[in-house]
């Protein structure tokens, strides 16, 4: 095992640490208070071990990074890259003893170039910040966490992020061009281009991708930016069944429509919108799927999908005016998770992508699994790429809920697998999920990825203990 190769440092050390430091580092940038740097344990992943940081660092230029990482190779101590730790996985905990490498202060727009159509930015910058800023140029960046007024660029790069327009324009992964990436012993490297198209060597810009931190630290990114699309109108649609909600996203899809979202709550999910906010939603509902289109004509797409969704059995379709309405019926969805953490005071949201031709089965087997374990299990999901976040409500003070909740969270990702699917579809692995990654990808796949790791940090001290 690679990280076998590190320990926690002793006391002696982290003295010695904290100096090497400060040599190459302005005294704020340097936190050790241990009420302080306790905040920085751990992101927000439910059920994710953390230990306590030796020292949390926030550089703000990239030769302090290589500062960083040259003492930490001299001195065998692990590194944590942090973003906003907004993540869903643990990806971002600390290990016992480690450096923090918070990266928020590292937060300049460094260029927009709308002839090139490519933003150039370090990691600190949040995905609101930069998605406004391109606005104003005439250009769009379209991946959108749900947490986009928090996470940071950096964040979204290490854990593949996607959000609500994956359906029409992907994830983060297609709007990475290039990377510039302090590597563990220091030495500074450029991947990828600034061009249009580009295939020279290997693709080491994507394998950064998702990596969550374990093969190097992002200092800057160049990204992709599409025009600013017109404003989107949507569309909301009832069902008295998942199964015919489901049936409508197949027709949807199958008939060549191109959403630029299209996203479901399912019962509980709507109740618990509605007990949250008054929102006004049916309760009698099944699911509700919303589709939204942000072409030339949405009116005459929103139609067509009507239609579609009223064949499959919609028991009422509401066609947004427009943008002021269309807004309203978005709300609805965005407070979802929030709302169903609600229910109980805790949740585990899991992050379960199946084929779109498989996903009422993988409703229908949610629904078994929160009745055999007397649970709340509410599910939304980004319907037309299959990606659902079924999200188990429970009190965290009840040991008994919390066992059966950890149960149930596992038989979800054991079934996502058995429909074809992945355990995760944007939320990453981190501490969460490497056991079942392992299962995932097979003994050889865990072997490859291993030996990949081994190249890049073969003292195994860039976040250890995550994806495997």
């Amino acid at each position: 095992m690679i990280m076998s190769r590190i320990e926690a440092p002793s006391d002696a050390v982290t003295g010695n640490l904290v100096d090497r430091l400060l040599a190459g580092l302005p005294a704020g940038a340097v936190l050790t208070d241990p009420d302080v740097t306790a905040s920085y344990a751990n992101d927000m992943a439910s059920f994710c071990e953390a230990g306590s940081p030796a020292v949390v660092v926030l550089p703000r230029t990239v030769e302090q990074v290589q500062h960083v990482m040259r003492v930490a190779t001299e001195l065998r101590v692990p590194v944590v890259p942090q973003g906003a730790r907004t993540g869903l996985s643990g990806a971002a905990n600390a290990s016992e003893g480690c450096i923090v490498l918070s990266l928020t202060k590292m937060d300049r727009i460094l260029e927009i170039n709308p002839v090139d159509r490519i933003a150039v930015v370090e990691p600190g910058v949040v995905n609101a910040a930069l998605s406004r800023a391109v606005n104003e140029h005439g250009l769009y960046y379209p991946p959108d966490p749900s947490s986009w007024e928090m996470c940071t660029i950096g964040g979204n790069i290490g854990t593949a992020s996607g959000g609500l327009c994956c359906v029409k324009y992907g994830v983060t992964a297609e709007y990475v061009l290039g990377l510039e990436v302090v590597l563990a012993d220091g030495r500074l490297m450029n991947t990828g281009r600034r061009t249009a198209k580009g295939v020279a060597g290997y693709d080491l810009t994507r394998l950064f991708v998702g990596s969550e931190g374990s093969l190097g630290i992002v200092t800057k990114a160049i990204l992709g930016l599409k025009p600013q699309p017109p404003q989107q109108l949507v569309l909301a649609a009832e069902f008295a069944s998942a199964t015919a909600a489901c049936d409508a996203i197949c027709r949807i899809m199958a008939g060549g429509h191109v959403p630029s979202m299209l996203e479901l709550m399912d019962r509980t999910t709507v109740k618990a919108v509605n007990d949250l906010a008054n929102m006004g939603l049916p309760e009698t509902t099944e699911a509700l799927l919303l589709a939204a289109f942000d072409t030339p004509d949405p009116t005459a797409d929103l139609a067509a999908v009507g239609a579609l969704c009223e064949a499959a059995g919609a028991t009422q379709v509401v066609p947004a005016d427009d943008a002021a309405e269309s807004e309203l019926l978005l709300q609805a969805r965005r407070l979802s998770l929030t709302a169903l953490e609600a229910v109980k005071g805790t949740t585990m949201i899991d992050d379960v992508c199946v084929p779109r031709s498989r996903l009422g089965e993988l409703l229908e087997g949610v629904e078994r699994i929160a009745e055999k374990y007397a649970l709340t299990i509410g599910v939304v999901a980004h319907a037309g790429d299959g990606n659902t976040h079924p999200t188990v409500c429970f009190d965290a003070q009840d040991p008994d809920e919390c066992r059966r909740a950890r149960e149930s969270f596992d038989e979800i990702m054991g079934l996502g697998l058995e429909l074809g699917g992945t355990i995760t579809g944007e939320h990453g692995v981190g501490i969460l999920k490497k056991e079942w990654l392992a299962r995932e990808i097979g003994p050889v796949g865990v072997e490859m990825q291993r030996a990949v790791k081994a190249a890049f940090d073969p003292l195994g001290i860039l976040n250890p203990g995550k994806l495997f």
